[in-house]
């Protein structure tokens, strides 16, 4: 049956013993979101004959040959994509499909922290869906750049991809599974309907993070202050173990270590931190001490995971046991009235820890989710978290994923790339890793320094390292600082285009970072690209990874790009050379996408520090049309599920000598502090400016422009050669033609 518009669902349903085996019983798998409901899809037309019966949509067409006993998918042109053959199988629980054998398979699994990762994003062989251990990401889910997609409703679930088969193993019995048709951003538009959209994060979590081991309230204090002295952009410290009584009676694990905070019980700690921006984040782990009030009280409510004995704690060492949080009388419980009083006082996200031991694909989801349901429930602050490993699914619960305890050094930071984009290719949108590495010691100056400029360009921003190890620009000497803070400034400067992603990616499933294959699924110069990756529909980044690299060759897709720091122009489709800084290390190599609209702020220490009212926006106007919706909210409330949110669209299209920017109507019941725009219209000098049937005023210069406070334009010149700044009104639907002078 057609459930969306590009989307088939079919059903097996086991009815008796095949063999000696007997059907299992229907699990959920949590991939499914228990809101989720079949979608009326208009226009289908059934059609059918004494030997076939086909379902015709829009986005989709299906074939049931009756005489051969085969499901055929294909694609509104009626193009082939896959043959489901041998429908007898499903009773042994499995699924074979046929397609092109050039087709390029992608999804299933990432990679965990220690395995290699040089097999890159591309999938074949023998496969298992799991959500796996230390920054693993899975899901029973395997797709194509050719156009399709299949989701299997399952655990347990093994794939085989060998020349042009794709055959899938589940558990024997009932069987549910998802055929997607389209182009990968509406394969994981889909994705998002059938499993679940991810809640916004709270605006600061755009921002930057540093995570430590071994801290107490002075240290944490004076780091603060050195950050804000600097003027190096800051908005979260995530604490280990250091925040908790960690092995004390009485709720130890949920509640302040009084010794190294004092002031964290009484929310003077939290004051002092709000004088200041920050937020204070904290370690969570799945395990409880067995001697205690609360592990009795564990004992009496049956709430321990019985595949898990009691041990000694590698910390505290003392004995402790895991909590089982696929039952629903522990996640109830967790969010209790101690880690309530923790939350109240100033620890407001979660860095989930260690929860991907159990070898459960749904341990680290429900863990997550306890902690989702049970602040939603008491607040309306936003969710913030970082997890060990991904399950699809977890994204409904604020669950960002990072890659687990990686090694410093160049070769591991290497090979974060593939571990972020293939968790991308599995739907762990919101991804991040410990930049600077956590074992193996202390990273050099020029790894830093990369491994920050990195960090700048992925969903989630952070730094950590191993106990006492310490990740602040200012350690790892003047050209490290010097590089690191402009990474971090550029990335707060860029917080109104990367806030606005992040709300794409709540409503269409496609977040800020994604692989080049994304959009561009037909060049098998990118099929298995890792080296560079798309932030947003307008950046196209790819940092140094490499020790003392001098120059870097990298393949832009087609299209035209220009160099963000040099202003030169490149024609894609061809891989380029560039000049690296191995002396300073001081340059990431980042390239503008022919028709951006990137929009921009002043930066400032962190988020929220003053009322943005001018956004500048940069554009890069091609013969195509492009569009850039801008969002904002108030940043940290779930107000905007209730359409307390503001998006205003701008279009731009460069056609012969003209320009036409075109700024759509608000939406929404939220009212920003933003009054202007600051338009700045790359490749060519404007002879005039005309809103509507009107001249916009024109000035002698930008300083001009700005001065006199209100609409206008001028021209100029800028590193990218000739610009056209436009000064218009912010919230106003407004048409605007620029003309060029050839």
């Amino acid at each position: 049956m057609l459930v969306e518009a590009n989307t088939v669902r079919v059903r097996f349903r086991a009815s008796r013993t095949i063999g000696n085996v007997r059907p299992t019983a229907s699990t959920d798998a949590l991939v499914l979101d228990p809101a989720w409901q079949p979608a009326s899809v208009p226009n289908v037309r059934r059609l059918e004959t004494t030997s076939t019966l086909e379902l015709d949509a829009p986005d989709v067409h299906i074939v049931w040959d009756k005489d051969q006993r085969e499901l055929r998918i294909e694609d509104t042109d009626h193009r082939l994509l896959l043959r489901q053959h041998d429908l007898a199988s499903l009773a042994q629980g499995k699924l074979q499909l046929t397609h092109d054998a050039a087709d390029a398979m992608y999804g299933i699994g990432g990679y965990n922290a220690t395995e290699s990762a040089s097999a890159g994003l591309l999938r074949q062989g023998h496969q298992r869906a799991t959500a796996g251990a230390q920054g693993h990401a899975g899901a029973p889910f395997v797709w194509s750049t050719s156009g399709y997609g299949l989701l299997v409703n399952s655990q347990g679930v093994g794939f085989t991809l060998v020349d042009g088969r794709l055959d899938v193993q589940t558990p024997v019995g009932n069987i549910d599974y998802f055929i997607l048709l389209g182009r990968p951003a509406e394969l994981f538009g889909t994705i998002a309907q059938l499993s679940g959209h991810t809640p916004l994060f709270p605006k600061w979590a755009m921002g930057f993070t540093n995570s430590q081991w071994n801290i107490d309230q002075k240290e944490l204090l004076s780091i603060v202050d050195t950050y804000r002295a600097k003027h190096i952009p800051i908005d979260n410290f995530t604490l280990d173990f250091d925040w908790k009584a960690w092995g004390e009676d009485d709720y130890g694990e949920f509640r302040w270590n009084r010794v190294k905070f004092p002031d964290g019980p009484n929310g003077q700690l939290k004051s002092l931190l709000d004088q200041r921006g920050m937020h204070l984040t904290g370690i969570m782990k799945p395990r409880v001490h067995v001697d205690t009030v609360e592990g009795r009280y564990a004992t009496a409510n049956d709430l321990w995971l019985a595949s898990t004995p009691v041990s000694d704690d590698y910390f505290s060492h003392k004995p402790v046991r895991v909590i089982d949080f696929d039952k629903p009388a522990a996640r109830a419980w967790f969010f209790n009235d101690a880690l309530k009083h923790s939350f109240d006082t100033g620890i407001v996200g979660w860095w989930n820890d260690e929860a991907d031991d159990s070898g459960s694909d749904s341990q680290f989801l429900n863990m997550q989710r306890a902690l989702y349901d049970g602040q939603r429930a008491y607040s309306q602050q936003r969710v913030w978290s970082v997890n060990r490993n991904f399950w699809l699914g977890s994204q409904r619960y604020a669950y960002g994923l990072w890659s687990g305890d990686i090694a410093t050094g160049f070769a591991s930071m290497a090979g974060q790339r593939a571990r972020m984009l293939s968790a991308i290719d599995v739907g762990a949108m919101q991804w991040g890793m410990d930049g600077g590495g956590f074992t193996h010691g202390h990273p050099s100056n020029e790894n830093y320094a990369r491994w920050v400029e990195f960090g700048a360009f992925t969903p989630i921003f952070r730094v950590h390292g191993d106990f006492n190890e310490k990740r602040q620009p200012w350690l790892y000497g003047s050209d490290a600082e010097a590089a690191a803070t402009d990474a971090i400034r550029l990335r707060y400067a860029l917080l109104p285009y990367i806030y606005s992603y992040e709300f794409a990616r709540h409503i269409g499933g496609v977040g800020l970072v994604r692989p080049l294959a994304f959009d561009w699924p037909n060049d098998p110069q990118v099929r298995n690209d890792v080296d560079a990756w798309l932030f947003g529909d307008s950046l196209l980044v790819s940092p140094v990874v490499i020790e003392g690299q001098t120059s870097k060759d990298i393949y832009l897709p087609a299209g035209t790009w220009t160099d963000w720091f040099s202003g030169q122009v490149y024609r894609g489709g061809q891989r380029v050379r560039i000049a690296i800084d191995s002396a300073h290390w001081h340059d990431i190599p980042l390239f503008i996408r022919q028709g951006a609209i990137i929009t921009m702020q002043p930066v400032m220490d962190y988020v929220g520090q003053h009322p943005v009212t001018q956004l500048d926006v940069d554009m890069f106007p091609d013969e195509r049309r492009t569009t850039f919706d801008y969002y904002d909210d108030d940043g940290s409330t779930y107000a905007y599920e209730h359409g307390a949110s503001f998006r205003q669209s701008l279009a731009l299209q460069r056609q012969g000598s003209k320009v036409h920017i075109e700024i759509g109507s608000a939406i929404g019941s939220y009212t920003p502090a933003l009054a202007f725009y600051l338009l700045k219209i790359h490749g060519g000098l404007a002879t005039a400016a005309t809103r509507g049937s009107a001249a916009l005023p024109s000035f002698d210069s930008l300083d001009a422009l700005v001065k006199a406070g209100g609409e206008g334009w001028s021209s100029g010149q800028d590193r990218y050669g000739a610009v056209t700044y436009v000064r218009v009104k912010a919230v106003v639907a407004q048409n605007i033609v620029l003309s060029l002078a050839r």
